[in-house]
């Protein structure tokens, strides 16, 4: 099945990574390639809308946070599974292996991972309780659900990031791969901006108006049937 694709594209891409494009082109090379590219386009263009709210929700818990507890390294007092712990000195581990002796606040915050700041939205480990009822709901100020709808949703853009920022399909395998979200670009792309919504209304309206996402997903069949060479 893999033959038909350039042999150049197996060994750059590799042949279990072509094969799931063939798989959703249903044996045709041309347009197994044609997707290949096209996903790499799209990936391109959430980019932007994904940074936009990575860096937002982090700064928006960590403000909430610090003005809770009283000062900036507010993971000192906070109650913090053992994980959360870990991965806060992994932070502080890589600040200092940048070069950073006493590694900064700042340095610490820009450096824990997206998962890290989603879970202070679970209820798990008592973090309902111990975050989201005094301090991280503030951070929404523009939601009024439940708590674990709006962790559902973080849940769904974590997925989402991660297959974008990994170089992995964001369309054709992922109702398979991640049932409980039902992900989709489309829908992934309309849940991003509820949530930037929620964190600041502003910051929606104005990366709206520079998102090229829409575009490319509506030229999504034209990129496949190679009418339109797909751009990243």
């Amino acid at each position: 099945m893999a033959g038909d694709l350039p042999e150049w594209m197996l060994r750059a891409f590799s042949k279990p990574r072509m094969a799931s494009y063939l798989r959703a082109a249903r044996g045709d090379a041309q347009k197994a390639a044609s997707l290949y590219w096209w996903n790499m386009e799209a990936s391109a263009a959430l980019y932007g809308p994904l940074n936009c709210l990575e860096v937002t929700l982090r700064n928006a818990l960590h403000g909430v946070l610090e003005q809770h507890h009283g000062r900036p390294d507010w993971w000192v007092g906070a109650p913090l599974s053992p994980n959360g712990l870990r991965l806060v000195d992994d932070a502080r581990a890589k600040c200092e292996r940048n070069g950073t002796a006493s590694a900064p606040v700042d340095g610490i915050v820009t450096e824990l991972t997206l998962g890290f700041w989603v879970s202070l939205v679970s209820g798990a480990r008592g973090y309902d309780r111990g975050f989201w009822v005094p301090a991280t709901h503030k951070a929404f100020p523009n939601y009024s659900g439940r708590r674990k709808e709006l962790h559902d949703s973080l849940m769904f853009l974590l997925w989402l990031r991660n297959r974008v920022m990994h170089h992995e399909p964001i369309d054709h395998q992922c109702r398979r791969r991640c049932p409980r979200w039902h992900l989709d670009p489309v829908s992934g792309h309309a849940t991003l901006y509820d949530v930037l919504g929620y964190l600041s209304p502003e910051l929606a309206k104005e990366a709206r108006a520079m998102d090229r996402f829409p575009a490319v997903f509506a030229s999504r069949g034209d990129a496949l049937r190679g009418t339109r060479p797909p751009q990243f």
